[in-house]
């Protein structure tokens, strides 16, 4: 009940005070994930209008401005350059582990913080999820969001009110997890999990969450990030993992110190012990992480490997006494003598 009150809650005076000096805010018409529409009386005229007021703290893309004509309402928006996340994929096809943790840790906050609010946002994807110069990423298209009771789980459409799933328990926050899934699958390797040209099979693969790391594109991927994955995509939503738990997940903790390490040295004098220290370890994860004799025997191994690849064209077949024996003109040597 409190909280019902609170989501009812007019905006205070002191940041709204030009909309209370000319209207007098009424009952609630209708409520949206970010804004609530109130029927309200200009103070002069007394003629009725439908006031929507929009709680700026949930939108993710900032409002700059707002101009209003005759005909026409201008919100002016932050610009996000580099657009939307499907359309900067499409251009450079995959994202090294570096980026899609930089990106995936932020959408999971996104996620977060939504659930927080017990709002499903429903319909997570790359074309809902915009990136600025610096690849902040913005979380954008709340037409499919629902603001979930205490409890509450949805359907989906084909499911409602048919006798066959009755007992079908529907779906809640953990749709927004198997979607944050699918996004870092496909930042990774450029193509979703699921995909296959015939739709039936697409869906049943869905369903049975099958899905695979064999592609040549997952050979020089860690195994953390496809460990994400696998808990993000769980058929038993009761098994999936949450925002929350996702990111304290070892893909996005073992390398703070990798993504940090240059805004740390630059706010550092380059005398102070703590630089040196820095600059030490951030020496030794890069030795460690690197090494010469290994890399070279690797190199040699590599190349023995195709030299015998390319000689078993040329390279006579072993010759076993019983084989020839049993059938002397499977060998072409033994074939020659025979017809000579």
């Amino acid at each position: 009940m409190a909280k019902e009150e609170e989501e009812d809650s007019l905006p205070d005076k002191d940041a709204a005070k030009g909309f209370y000096a000319r209207y007098e805010p009424k009952e609630i018409l209708g409520r949206g994930i970010s804004s609530v529409v109130r029927r309200c009386i200009d103070k002069e005229t007394g003629k009725e209008y439908a006031a929507k007021i929009i709680d700026l703290g949930i939108a993710e893309v900032e409002l700059q401005d707002v101009f209003e004509s005759d005909a026409f309402m201008f919100l002016v928006f932050e610009l996000c350059r580099h657009g939307e996340l499907f359309d900067y994929l499409t251009s450079v096809v995959t994202l090294s582990e570096k980026k899609t943790r930089y990106i995936m840790r932020q959408v999971f906050e996104g996620v977060d913080y939504i659930h927080s609010c017990n709002i499903v946002h429903r319909d997570l994807k790359p074309e809902n999820i915009l990136l600025d110069d610096s690849l902040n990423v913005k979380i954008t298209d709340f037409g499919f969001a629902r603001h979930l009771a205490e409890n509450e789980r949805l359907f989906a459409p084909e499911t409602l009110k048919c006798s066959m799933f009755d007992d079908a328990p529907g779906y809640s926050k953990e749709i927004d997890i198997w979607a944050c899934g699918v996004i870092m699958f496909t930042l990774l390797v450029g193509c979703p999990p699921f995909w296959h040209r015939k739709q039936m099979i697409m869906l049943r693969n869905i369903m049975e969450g099958k899905y695979s790391f064999t592609s040549p594109e997952w050979i020089d991927i860690s195994e953390d990030p496809k460990d994400l994955i696998r808990r993000c995509l769980v058929v038993d939503p009761c098994k999936r993992i949450t925002a929350r738990e996702a990111l304290k997940h070892s893909f996005f903790n073992t390398v703070l110190f990798e993504q940090d390490i240059g805004h740390l040295k630059r706010s550092l004098s380059t005398r102070t012990r703590r630089f040196s220290r820095i600059a030490d370890l951030e020496m030794l994860r890069k030795h460690s992480q690197f090494n010469a004799k290994k890399k070279f025997q690797y190199a040699i191994l590599c190349v023995r490997a195709m030299v015998r690849i390319k000689r078993l064209k040329y390279t006579a077949e072993p010759l076993n006494v019983e084989d020839a024996m049993r059938d002397p003109y499977r060998v072409k040597i033994l074939r020659k003598v025979s017809n000579s």
